[in-house]
């Protein structure tokens, strides 16, 4: 049976870019400003014989439309593979250096090598293929907002599990942002174990 759930018709590019041929992928992260949690990356290749509506920058969807283009990303894709970087990692490299290597990781776990590697902002992980940073990618190029998607939907269900085993942070209402709610529950209660402790909010409670 067909799904009711409302999605908004495609926004971003269908065409890939007119100077590249071969496999693409796309990738982004979520969790970067978090305070707890591992920061998560995606990494998407579409298959342009099964177009998916509705692909969109994940912040400009709602959790409901984002679980249900997850799923349809996760059964129409060529391929896709997430990758992480723990909080413990994100203490030891900084948060950017940490992002990059979840990105990279994404990327090397995909079942098929894509040809060139559009990665969301400025900075792009090393990877052994071409890779381009595009700034708005994931409301410009339709595979980057997948890998988007992919990347929240998964972060956010981390953060119910996180909720569950550290109750009292209220981690899965704010996501781990450093809302005035987080920060006082981190005053009350201190750090959690998966907080990371290299953020100031942290450090300082």
């Amino acid at each position: 049976m067909a799904s009711s759930l409302p999605v908004p018709r495609s926004c971003v590019p269908r065409p890939k870019p007119k100077d590249e041929t071969g496999l693409i992928a796309g990738v982004d992260e979520a969790g970067r400003g978090c305070l707890v949690g591992a920061v998560i990356a995606a990494a998407v290749i579409l298959d342009p014989d099964r177009p998916i509506d509705g692909l969109d920058d994940s912040k400009k969807l709602t959790p409901e439309q984002r679980g249900h283009l997850a799923a349809l990303i996760r059964q129409s894709a060529l391929a896709w593979a997430i990758g992480r970087a723990e909080p413990g990692e994100i203490d030891r490299l900084n948060i950017l250096r940490a992002s990059l290597l979840a990105m990279r990781r994404a990327v090397l776990a995909l079942k098929i090598r894509p040809d060139i590697v559009y990665v969301d902002g400025k900075q792009v992980p090393d990877l052994p293929m071409a890779v381009k940073a595009l700034v708005g990618g994931d409301g410009s190029m339709e595979q980057i907002a997948a890998a988007s998607i992919l990347a929240k939907v998964a972060r956010d269900r981390e953060m119910q599990l996180l909720d569950r085993l550290s109750p009292g942070y209220g981690i899965d209402g704010h996501k781990g942002y450093p809302t005035p709610s987080h920060r006082r529950a981190l005053k009350r209660l201190g750090p959690s174990p998966w907080h990371r402790r290299s953020f100031r909010p942290v450090r300082e409670s």
